[in-house]
């Protein structure tokens, strides 16, 4: 499904990614780690196309994606969920209005869009905070509303950067269990992160980063 091949970048004659390749298959649960200025958020950049490299190949599917251009990243990131550590709500929409509007500015039917918002509500344990706002959630309920919006159009491909960058122990517990549970219907889970224990409660394929460099890649694995 994704195809890394001899990746890298430069800002300011500084590498940030330096030779990096790994393959990822449909349906694996992969994190990606290290310490800060490891490379690890210019790759998920790279990833979802935000950010294009100096040379390499990033391969998805069929989207060759350091070569889009702007209208082909549009229509490539309607195939992905991404999720961000800010969470990127409409402050002035609910919990479902948020999550419903990734639908509707897509063109699908009122009946459709309600039908799938209440089955993401649902397996994002979202059903009673469907009609609260944003200033109303913690920061665990916002981020859970997040990774909703993210996968209300069923994607197969999900990318989490740093997904729980302001939440205490406790939250990213529950939202290691919640990445997992989405991995189990299914769909590709890639992390970005530096929690420790959101990895070790994962305990499936970790990516190390370094300088730039990936410096380790292990099965079943934690923090290391």
């Amino acid at each position: 499904m994704i195809v890394i091949e001899n990746v890298s970048k430069k800002y300011n004659k500084k590498k940030v990614l330096d030779d990096v390749s790994f393959d990822v298959d449909g349906g694996e649960f992969v994190s990606i780690i290290g310490p800060s200025g490891a490379g690890k958020s210019t790759l998920m950049h790279a990833l979802i196309g935000a950010t294009r490299v100096d040379q390499g190949k990033i391969s998805i599917d069929h989207y060759e994606v350091q070569s889009l251009r702007p209208s082909q990243i549009q229509e490539y990131r309607k195939r992905i969920g991404i999720v961000f550590q800010d969470f990127k709500l409409l402050p002035k929409k609910t919990v479902f209005e948020n999550i419903a509007f990734a639908l509707e500015v897509a063109g699908y039917s009122k009946e459709f869009t309600k039908k799938r918002t209440v089955e993401v509500l649902k397996l994002t344990g979202l059903e009673e905070l469907r009609n609260h706002f944003p200033h109303e959630l913690s920061g665990g309920e916002k981020q859970r509303t997040a990774i909703a919006r993210a996968l209300v159009h069923a994607p197969e491909l999900l990318f989490a950067d740093e997904p729980t960058g302001n939440l205490d122990p406790e939250n990213a517990e529950a939202l290691a269990k919640l990445f997992k549970t989405i991995n189990d219907h299914g769909t590709t889970v890639i992390i970005c992160t530096h929690n420790r224990d959101l990895v070790n409660a994962v305990n499936k394929r970790v990516i190390k980063l370094d300088n730039g460099k990936l410096v380790s890649d292990k099965e079943n694995s934690g923090y290391s």
